[in-house]
């Protein structure tokens, strides 16, 4: 892996606050007193001094090139990482969503089995009453004193 490979790009400042918002066009425009300036014949780039190219000059044309394609290359990452990043975010987004509702259908699942334990304990509350009756009254009318006897 070269050293101006996508993947040594650690991190990329931003030249504005926010990348995303164009800068307004009265930025680029010229002050309303400013001379009006002729646009140079290397790239028509307004407001450059003209100038010749010299064979010294084509390397610092190469390097501002090489510097350029770098910029894109690394522009280019970054935009792919967060593309990357957003799907990601959204898929992890439509997990938690489908937890979520899991989970309210397990707390309503929940709620209904500690009702009916709830219930079941009550009837073996109410069951084992009733037992300890009939074992009562079991006791005292056939086990009761032999002189006293029940009329049924």
């Amino acid at each position: 892996m070269s050293e101006r490979s996508p993947e040594a790009i650690k991190k990329i400042i931003p030249f504005a606050e926010d990348p995303y918002v164009p800068a307004p066009k009265s930025a680029f425009a010229p002050p309303p007193n400013a001379p009006q300036a002729t646009l140079s014949p290397i790239n028509d780039i307004p407001y450059a001094p003209h100038r010749e190219v010299h064979p010294e000059s084509d390397t610092v044309e190469r390097s501002g090139e090489a510097i350029v394609a770098l910029l894109k290359q690394a522009a280019d990452s970054a935009n792919a990482d967060c593309d990357r990043a957003a799907e990601y975010a959204h898929k992890t987004s439509v997990r938690l969503l489908a937890a979520e509702v899991r989970i309210k259908e397990l707390e309503v699942d929940l709620r209904h089995y500690q009702d009916c334990a709830q219930r079941a304990e009550e009837r073996a509350q109410r069951s084992e009453s009733w037992l300890a009756r009939i074992h009562k009254d079991v006791e005292q009318r056939f086990f009761g004193k032999k002189g006293e006897q029940h009329a049924y």
